[in-house]
Protein backbone atom coordinates (compact mmCIF):
# COMPACT_ATOMS: atom_id res chain seq x y z
CA UNK A 1 0.00 0.00 0.00
CA UNK A 2 1.33 3.34 -1.05
CA UNK A 3 1.73 6.51 1.10
CA UNK A 4 -1.69 8.05 -0.52
CA UNK A 5 -3.53 4.66 -0.15
CA UNK A 6 -2.46 4.52 3.69
CA UNK A 7 -4.17 8.24 4.42
CA UNK A 8 -7.45 7.52 2.73
CA UNK A 9 -7.41 4.00 4.64
CA UNK A 10 -7.27 5.78 7.82
CA UNK A 11 -9.33 8.43 7.20
CA UNK A 12 -12.04 6.17 6.21
CA UNK A 13 -12.04 5.38 10.09
CA UNK A 14 -13.27 8.19 10.76
CA UNK A 15 -10.80 11.11 12.46
CA UNK A 16 -11.74 12.83 15.62
CA UNK A 17 -14.86 11.25 17.61
CA UNK A 18 -18.45 13.37 16.68
CA UNK A 19 -20.33 12.51 19.74
CA UNK A 20 -20.97 10.85 22.75
CA UNK A 21 -22.93 8.01 21.42
CA UNK A 22 -19.97 7.59 18.39
CA UNK A 23 -17.62 6.83 21.72
CA UNK A 24 -20.10 4.48 22.97
CA UNK A 25 -19.83 2.23 19.93
CA UNK A 26 -16.61 2.66 19.21
CA UNK A 27 -15.78 1.19 23.18
CA UNK A 28 -13.65 4.09 24.27
CA UNK A 29 -10.90 2.20 26.39
CA UNK A 30 -7.54 0.69 25.79
CA UNK A 31 -8.70 -3.01 24.84
CA UNK A 32 -8.27 -2.71 21.21
CA UNK A 33 -4.83 -1.03 21.43
CA UNK A 34 -3.19 -3.42 24.02
CA UNK A 35 -3.70 -6.28 22.32
CA UNK A 36 -2.78 -4.54 19.05
CA UNK A 37 0.63 -3.37 20.75
CA UNK A 38 1.05 -6.73 21.83
CA UNK A 39 0.24 -8.10 17.95
CA UNK A 40 2.67 -5.91 16.71
CA UNK A 41 5.25 -7.21 19.77
CA UNK A 42 4.90 -4.36 21.96
CA UNK A 43 6.60 -1.60 20.50
CA UNK A 44 6.25 0.67 22.70
CA UNK A 45 8.46 -0.63 24.88
CA UNK A 46 11.36 0.07 23.03
CA UNK A 47 12.28 3.08 24.25
CA UNK A 48 11.84 4.72 27.48
CA UNK A 49 9.52 7.66 27.18
CA UNK A 50 7.25 10.46 29.04
CA UNK A 51 3.62 10.99 28.65
CA UNK A 52 1.88 14.34 28.61
CA UNK A 53 -1.62 14.62 29.59
CA UNK A 54 -3.69 18.27 30.35
CA UNK A 55 -5.93 20.54 29.19
CA UNK A 56 -4.41 23.68 27.49
CA UNK A 57 -0.26 23.78 26.73
CA UNK A 58 0.48 19.45 26.63
CA UNK A 59 1.12 20.03 22.79
CA UNK A 60 3.90 22.80 23.84
CA UNK A 61 5.11 20.75 26.58
CA UNK A 62 5.34 17.58 24.12
CA UNK A 63 7.54 19.93 21.74
CA UNK A 64 9.58 21.86 24.13
CA UNK A 65 10.50 18.43 26.11
CA UNK A 66 11.57 16.69 23.08
CA UNK A 67 13.98 19.97 22.05
CA UNK A 68 15.16 19.46 25.32
CA UNK A 69 15.81 15.93 24.64
CA UNK A 70 17.31 16.38 21.28
CA UNK A 71 19.38 19.85 22.97
CA UNK A 72 20.79 16.73 25.05
CA UNK A 73 22.01 14.58 22.02
CA UNK A 74 18.92 12.24 22.42
CA UNK A 75 17.32 10.31 19.49
CA UNK A 76 13.75 11.52 19.84
CA UNK A 77 10.17 10.32 18.98
CA UNK A 78 7.58 12.88 19.36
CA UNK A 79 4.05 11.80 18.97
CA UNK A 80 1.52 14.58 18.91
CA UNK A 81 -2.42 15.49 17.70
CA UNK A 82 -3.79 16.86 16.27
CA UNK A 83 -2.06 17.69 12.90
CA UNK A 84 -2.18 20.96 11.12
CA UNK A 85 -1.50 20.60 7.39
CA UNK A 86 -0.32 16.63 7.18
CA UNK A 87 -0.97 13.29 8.97
CA UNK A 88 3.06 12.59 9.24
CA UNK A 89 3.59 15.79 11.52
CA UNK A 90 1.78 13.28 14.30
CA UNK A 91 5.29 11.35 14.35
CA UNK A 92 8.35 12.91 14.38
CA UNK A 93 11.38 11.61 14.51
CA UNK A 94 14.98 13.60 15.82
CA UNK A 95 12.19 16.65 14.96
CA UNK A 96 11.17 15.74 11.45
CA UNK A 97 8.17 13.96 9.86
CA UNK A 98 8.30 10.68 9.36
CA UNK A 99 8.98 9.95 5.76
CA UNK A 100 5.52 8.85 3.35
CA UNK A 101 7.50 5.75 2.55
CA UNK A 102 8.11 5.16 6.31
CA UNK A 103 4.29 5.91 7.25
CA UNK A 104 3.05 4.12 4.51
CA UNK A 105 5.36 1.07 5.47
CA UNK A 106 4.14 0.99 9.15
CA UNK A 107 0.65 1.62 7.88
CA UNK A 108 1.03 -1.63 5.97
CA UNK A 109 1.75 -3.80 8.61
CA UNK A 110 -0.52 -2.25 11.15
CA UNK A 111 -3.10 -3.17 8.74
CA UNK A 112 -2.11 -6.73 8.15
CA UNK A 113 -1.78 -7.49 11.88
CA UNK A 114 -5.36 -5.80 12.73
CA UNK A 115 -7.24 -8.04 9.82
CA UNK A 116 -5.10 -11.16 11.27
CA UNK A 117 -6.92 -10.39 14.62
CA UNK A 118 -10.09 -9.42 13.29
CA UNK A 119 -10.15 -13.11 11.58
CA UNK A 120 -9.56 -14.59 14.45
CA UNK A 121 -11.79 -13.03 16.25
CA UNK A 122 -9.26 -11.30 19.23
CA UNK A 123 -10.70 -7.80 18.05
CA UNK A 124 -14.08 -7.06 18.82
CA UNK A 125 -14.18 -4.13 16.72
CA UNK A 126 -11.68 -2.43 14.10
CA UNK A 127 -9.69 0.01 16.15
CA UNK A 128 -10.46 3.78 15.85
CA UNK A 129 -8.34 6.16 13.44
CA UNK A 130 -6.62 7.43 16.97
CA UNK A 131 -5.44 3.29 17.88
CA UNK A 132 -4.63 2.74 14.31
CA UNK A 133 -1.92 6.18 14.06
CA UNK A 134 -0.94 5.41 17.71
CA UNK A 135 -0.17 2.04 16.91
CA UNK A 136 1.81 3.25 13.62
CA UNK A 137 3.90 6.14 16.03
CA UNK A 138 4.75 3.15 18.01
CA UNK A 139 6.03 1.18 15.30
CA UNK A 140 7.71 4.10 13.85
CA UNK A 141 9.78 4.49 16.83
CA UNK A 142 10.57 1.63 17.19
CA UNK A 143 12.04 1.04 13.81
CA UNK A 144 14.12 4.12 14.17
CA UNK A 145 15.49 3.22 17.68
CA UNK A 146 14.79 6.07 18.93
CA UNK A 147 16.79 6.64 22.26
CA UNK A 148 13.60 8.35 23.76
CA UNK A 149 9.71 8.91 22.90
CA UNK A 150 7.37 11.85 23.94
CA UNK A 151 3.60 10.85 23.59
CA UNK A 152 0.99 13.52 23.91
CA UNK A 153 -2.38 12.34 25.59
CA UNK A 154 -5.13 12.89 22.38
CA UNK A 155 -8.17 13.47 24.70
CA UNK A 156 -8.59 13.00 28.60
CA UNK A 157 -5.73 10.80 29.79
CA UNK A 158 -7.76 7.26 31.47
CA UNK A 159 -8.79 5.26 28.14
CA UNK A 160 -6.69 7.19 25.81
CA UNK A 161 -4.64 4.74 23.41
CA UNK A 162 -1.18 5.86 24.55
CA UNK A 163 -1.73 5.28 28.15
CA UNK A 164 -0.56 1.58 27.69
CA UNK A 165 2.60 3.38 27.56
CA UNK A 166 5.00 2.81 31.03
CA UNK A 167 6.65 6.17 31.15
CA UNK A 168 9.69 7.03 33.42
CA UNK A 169 7.99 10.50 33.64
CA UNK A 170 4.57 12.22 33.36
CA UNK A 171 3.46 15.30 32.92
CA UNK A 172 -0.02 17.06 33.51
CA UNK A 173 -0.90 20.29 32.22
CA UNK A 174 -3.40 22.53 33.73
CA UNK A 175 -6.68 20.76 33.85
CA UNK A 176 -9.75 23.13 32.36
CA UNK A 177 -13.00 22.88 30.62
CA UNK A 178 -13.19 20.96 27.40
CA UNK A 179 -14.31 18.10 25.87
CA UNK A 180 -16.97 17.83 28.79
CA UNK A 181 -19.79 14.78 26.97
CA UNK A 182 -16.45 12.86 27.16
CA UNK A 183 -14.61 13.82 30.06
CA UNK A 184 -17.22 14.96 32.39
CA UNK A 185 -19.43 18.49 33.24
CA UNK A 186 -17.19 19.28 36.39
CA UNK A 187 -13.44 19.99 37.37
CA UNK A 188 -12.89 17.17 39.57
CA UNK A 189 -14.59 14.43 36.80
CA UNK A 190 -12.11 16.31 33.93
CA UNK A 191 -8.78 15.57 36.26
CA UNK A 192 -9.86 12.24 37.29
CA UNK A 193 -9.99 11.71 33.62
CA UNK A 194 -6.25 13.25 32.90
CA UNK A 195 -4.86 11.59 36.29
CA UNK A 196 -5.97 8.37 35.07
CA UNK A 197 -2.00 8.68 33.51
CA UNK A 198 -0.54 8.54 36.90
CA UNK A 199 0.01 4.73 37.13
CA UNK A 200 1.74 2.91 40.69
CA UNK A 201 5.34 4.15 41.35
CA UNK A 202 4.86 6.49 38.85
CA UNK A 203 7.19 9.89 38.84
CA UNK A 204 4.80 13.24 37.79
CA UNK A 205 4.80 16.65 36.90
CA UNK A 206 2.05 18.73 37.42
CA UNK A 207 1.88 22.21 36.14
CA UNK A 208 -0.03 24.97 37.97
CA UNK A 209 -3.80 24.01 38.21
CA UNK A 210 -7.19 25.04 40.15
CA UNK A 211 -7.55 24.13 43.34
CA UNK A 212 -10.58 21.24 42.37
CA UNK A 213 -7.68 19.57 40.04
CA UNK A 214 -4.74 19.35 42.25
CA UNK A 215 -6.31 18.12 45.11
CA UNK A 216 -7.95 15.15 42.48
CA UNK A 217 -4.35 14.57 41.46
CA UNK A 218 -2.64 14.98 44.46
CA UNK A 219 -5.19 11.97 46.08
CA UNK A 220 -4.61 9.82 42.70
CA UNK A 221 -0.85 10.38 43.33
CA UNK A 222 -1.10 8.86 46.74
CA UNK A 223 -3.12 6.29 46.05
CA UNK A 224 -0.95 5.31 43.04
CA UNK A 225 2.19 5.50 45.43
CA UNK A 226 3.70 7.82 42.99
CA UNK A 227 5.89 10.99 43.12
CA UNK A 228 4.50 14.45 42.32
CA UNK A 229 6.40 17.22 41.32
CA UNK A 230 4.06 20.16 41.68
CA UNK A 231 5.49 22.87 39.25
CA UNK A 232 4.77 26.31 41.73
CA UNK A 233 6.77 24.40 44.53
CA UNK A 234 10.29 24.02 42.67
CA UNK A 235 10.40 27.31 40.04
CA UNK A 236 10.70 30.80 41.61
CA UNK A 237 10.56 33.12 38.66
CA UNK A 238 13.00 35.97 39.40
CA UNK A 239 12.33 38.70 36.22
CA UNK A 240 10.06 38.08 33.32
CA UNK A 241 10.76 41.16 30.32
CA UNK A 242 9.05 40.38 26.58
CA UNK A 243 10.30 41.34 23.00
CA UNK A 244 7.20 41.67 20.32
CA UNK A 245 5.75 38.83 22.69
CA UNK A 246 8.00 36.61 23.18
CA UNK A 247 9.16 36.35 27.08
CA UNK A 248 12.02 35.31 28.92
CA UNK A 249 12.83 34.88 32.25
CA UNK A 250 15.60 34.42 34.91
CA UNK A 251 13.79 31.25 37.12
CA UNK A 252 15.56 29.67 40.08
CA UNK A 253 15.49 25.96 40.68
CA UNK A 254 14.25 24.68 44.63
CA UNK A 255 15.47 23.44 46.78
CA UNK A 256 19.15 23.66 44.83
CA UNK A 257 19.00 26.96 44.04
CA UNK A 258 20.13 26.97 40.63
CA UNK A 259 19.83 29.79 38.33
CA UNK A 260 18.18 29.22 34.82
CA UNK A 261 17.50 31.38 31.63
CA UNK A 262 14.17 30.50 30.09
CA UNK A 263 13.38 32.06 26.65
CA UNK A 264 10.70 30.14 24.78
CA UNK A 265 10.71 30.68 21.21
CA UNK A 266 7.29 30.37 21.32
CA UNK A 267 4.87 33.30 22.11
CA UNK A 268 2.75 34.30 25.16
CA UNK A 269 3.46 34.87 28.60
CA UNK A 270 1.94 31.51 29.12
CA UNK A 271 4.68 29.35 27.48
CA UNK A 272 7.11 30.22 30.43
CA UNK A 273 4.67 28.15 32.60
CA UNK A 274 4.95 25.24 29.74
CA UNK A 275 8.50 25.52 29.65
CA UNK A 276 8.30 25.16 33.95
CA UNK A 277 6.95 21.78 33.16
CA UNK A 278 9.15 20.77 30.65
CA UNK A 279 11.90 22.01 32.28
CA UNK A 280 10.61 19.80 35.36
CA UNK A 281 10.19 16.91 33.42
CA UNK A 282 13.55 16.84 32.60
CA UNK A 283 15.16 17.56 35.71
CA UNK A 284 13.43 13.58 36.62
CA UNK A 285 14.48 12.46 34.15
CA UNK A 286 18.08 13.61 35.11
CA UNK A 287 17.33 12.05 38.30
CA UNK A 288 16.77 8.68 36.38
CA UNK A 289 20.26 8.76 35.18
CA UNK A 290 19.60 10.84 31.67
CA UNK A 291 22.13 13.03 30.58
CA UNK A 292 20.92 16.27 30.58
CA UNK A 293 22.79 19.46 31.61
CA UNK A 294 21.32 22.89 32.39
CA UNK A 295 22.48 23.94 28.70
CA UNK A 296 20.54 21.45 27.25
CA UNK A 297 17.64 22.30 29.13
CA UNK A 298 17.77 25.89 28.48
CA UNK A 299 18.70 25.24 24.81
CA UNK A 300 15.47 23.01 24.19
CA UNK A 301 13.21 25.41 24.99
CA UNK A 302 14.87 28.28 22.89
CA UNK A 303 14.77 26.33 20.31
CA UNK A 304 11.39 24.30 20.52
CA UNK A 305 8.64 24.94 17.58
CA UNK A 306 5.33 24.33 17.96
CA UNK A 307 3.25 25.86 14.84
CA UNK A 308 -0.19 27.28 14.93
CA UNK A 309 -0.30 28.80 18.93
CA UNK A 310 0.58 32.25 18.36
CA UNK A 311 2.40 31.52 15.62
CA UNK A 312 2.63 35.02 13.82
CA UNK A 313 2.66 34.25 10.01
CA UNK A 314 2.92 37.83 8.41
CA UNK A 315 4.19 41.42 9.30
CA UNK A 316 1.89 43.89 7.83
CA UNK A 317 -0.98 43.34 9.29
CA UNK A 318 0.37 40.60 11.21
CA UNK A 319 -1.46 37.66 10.68
CA UNK A 320 -1.56 34.99 13.39
CA UNK A 321 -2.65 31.62 13.68
CA UNK A 322 -3.81 30.41 17.15
CA UNK A 323 -5.86 27.41 18.01
CA UNK A 324 -7.35 28.92 20.98
CA UNK A 325 -10.53 26.14 20.91
CA UNK A 326 -12.01 26.22 24.69
CA UNK A 327 -12.61 28.94 27.19
CA UNK A 328 -9.35 28.95 29.06
CA UNK A 329 -7.32 28.92 26.27
CA UNK A 330 -9.48 31.79 24.90
CA UNK A 331 -9.17 33.97 27.72
CA UNK A 332 -5.04 33.56 27.65
CA UNK A 333 -5.62 34.57 23.66
CA UNK A 334 -7.31 37.75 24.94
CA UNK A 335 -4.50 38.50 27.87
CA UNK A 336 -2.45 38.36 24.71
CA UNK A 337 -4.23 41.03 23.16
CA UNK A 338 -4.35 43.10 25.97
CA UNK A 339 -0.66 42.84 27.06
CA UNK A 340 0.94 42.84 23.82
CA UNK A 341 -1.45 44.63 21.12
CA UNK A 342 -3.47 47.07 23.49
CA UNK A 343 -3.46 49.49 20.63
CA UNK A 344 -4.20 47.47 17.46
CA UNK A 345 -7.23 46.86 16.00
CA UNK A 346 -8.18 43.57 15.86
CA UNK A 347 -9.87 41.39 12.84
CA UNK A 348 -11.07 37.92 13.97
CA UNK A 349 -11.51 34.92 11.93
CA UNK A 350 -13.19 32.04 13.46
CA UNK A 351 -14.44 28.96 13.26
CA UNK A 352 -15.50 25.93 15.31
CA UNK A 353 -16.79 22.31 16.42
CA UNK A 354 -19.64 21.46 17.80
CA UNK A 355 -18.59 20.38 20.33
CA UNK A 356 -17.11 23.55 21.54
CA UNK A 357 -18.69 26.44 24.12
CA UNK A 358 -18.81 28.51 21.23
CA UNK A 359 -21.28 31.10 23.03
CA UNK A 360 -18.23 31.37 26.37
CA UNK A 361 -15.50 31.48 23.87
CA UNK A 362 -17.48 33.84 21.40
CA UNK A 363 -17.99 35.78 24.79
CA UNK A 364 -14.38 36.32 25.98
CA UNK A 365 -13.06 37.09 22.38
CA UNK A 366 -15.25 38.62 19.97
CA UNK A 367 -15.67 42.27 21.89
CA UNK A 368 -12.50 42.99 21.66
CA UNK A 369 -12.68 42.21 17.92
CA UNK A 370 -12.71 45.32 15.29
CA UNK A 371 -14.64 42.70 13.03
CA UNK A 372 -15.15 38.95 13.37
CA UNK A 373 -15.13 36.53 9.82
CA UNK A 374 -17.08 33.83 10.87
CA UNK A 375 -16.39 31.04 8.56
CA UNK A 376 -15.82 26.78 8.79
CA UNK A 377 -13.45 24.92 8.61
CA UNK A 378 -13.13 21.59 6.02
CA UNK A 379 -14.54 19.28 8.92
CA UNK A 380 -17.59 17.05 9.18
CA UNK A 381 -18.07 18.01 12.60
CA UNK A 382 -17.75 21.51 11.79
CA UNK A 383 -20.34 24.43 13.12
CA UNK A 384 -22.36 25.82 9.96
CA UNK A 385 -21.04 30.03 9.66
CA UNK A 386 -24.39 30.69 9.14
CA UNK A 387 -25.60 28.78 12.44
CA UNK A 388 -22.32 31.01 14.31
CA UNK A 389 -23.70 33.96 13.21
CA UNK A 390 -26.93 32.92 15.07
CA UNK A 391 -24.86 31.36 17.81
CA UNK A 392 -23.28 34.73 18.60
CA UNK A 393 -25.75 37.36 17.41
CA UNK A 394 -24.58 40.28 19.53
CA UNK A 395 -21.17 39.76 20.97
CA UNK A 396 -19.35 41.39 18.02
CA UNK A 397 -19.12 44.97 17.07
CA UNK A 398 -19.62 43.30 13.02
CA UNK A 399 -19.70 40.51 11.50
CA UNK A 400 -19.21 38.80 8.25
CA UNK A 401 -20.25 35.08 6.84
CA UNK A 402 -17.92 33.27 4.49
CA UNK A 403 -18.43 29.21 5.01
CA UNK A 404 -14.70 28.99 2.49
CA UNK A 405 -12.15 30.03 4.58
CA UNK A 406 -9.95 30.94 2.30
CA UNK A 407 -12.84 34.05 1.14
CA UNK A 408 -12.80 34.59 4.86
CA UNK A 409 -8.68 35.30 4.86
CA UNK A 410 -9.12 37.12 1.72
CA UNK A 411 -12.39 39.76 3.27
CA UNK A 412 -10.00 40.04 6.41
CA UNK A 413 -6.75 41.09 4.79
CA UNK A 414 -8.50 43.43 2.78
CA UNK A 415 -10.30 45.60 5.67
CA UNK A 416 -7.07 45.50 7.60
CA UNK A 417 -4.81 48.37 7.60
CA UNK A 418 -0.52 47.43 8.06
CA UNK A 419 -1.30 48.27 11.77
CA UNK A 420 -3.35 45.92 12.38
CA UNK A 421 -3.41 42.11 13.22
CA UNK A 422 -5.44 39.27 11.62
CA UNK A 423 -6.23 36.20 14.28
CA UNK A 424 -7.62 32.92 13.03
CA UNK A 425 -8.98 31.05 15.39
CA UNK A 426 -11.35 29.00 17.45
CA UNK A 427 -10.39 25.33 15.85
CA UNK A 428 -7.12 23.79 14.82
CA UNK A 429 -8.47 22.74 12.15
CA UNK A 430 -9.13 25.97 11.02
CA UNK A 431 -5.69 27.13 11.78
CA UNK A 432 -4.68 24.15 9.79
CA UNK A 433 -6.78 25.04 6.61
CA UNK A 434 -5.58 28.47 6.46
CA UNK A 435 -1.86 27.67 7.46
CA UNK A 436 -1.94 25.25 4.39
CA UNK A 437 -3.74 27.97 1.70
CA UNK A 438 -0.92 30.40 3.29
CA UNK A 439 1.98 28.18 1.95
CA UNK A 440 0.18 27.53 -1.26
CA UNK A 441 -0.39 31.18 -1.68
CA UNK A 442 3.62 31.90 -0.94
CA UNK A 443 4.98 29.17 -3.03
CA UNK A 444 2.63 30.52 -5.98
CA UNK A 445 3.67 33.70 -5.42
CA UNK A 446 7.44 32.41 -5.30
CA UNK A 447 7.17 30.48 -8.37
CA UNK A 448 5.35 33.52 -10.74
CA UNK A 449 7.42 35.54 -13.13
CA UNK A 450 6.58 38.37 -11.13
CA UNK A 451 8.97 37.35 -8.57
CA UNK A 452 11.63 36.97 -10.57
Amino acid sequence: MDYEESVRALYALGRELASPRQARVQKFGLENISILACALGNPHISAPCAHIAGTNGKGSAAAILDSILRAAGMRTGLYTSPHLERINERIRVSGEEISDEMFAGCWTRVQGVIESLLAAGELAAHPTFFECVTALAFLAFAEKHVDFAVYEVGLGGRLDATNIVEPEVGVIMPVDFDHESFLGHSIEEIAAEKGGIIKPGAWIVSARQRDEAREVIERRAEEMGARLWQVEDHWVIETVDSVGGFHRARVTHLPAGEELQIAPSLAGRFQIDNALAAASAALLLRERGHSISNEAIEQGIARAHWPGRLERIAERPAVYLDGAHNPAAARVLRRFWEDELPRRRIFLIYGAMRDKAVDEIAGILFPRAEMVFLTEPHQPRAISANLLEEMTTGLARATAVFPEPAAALDQALAAARPEDAVFITGSLFLVGDLRREWHIREARAQSSPSST
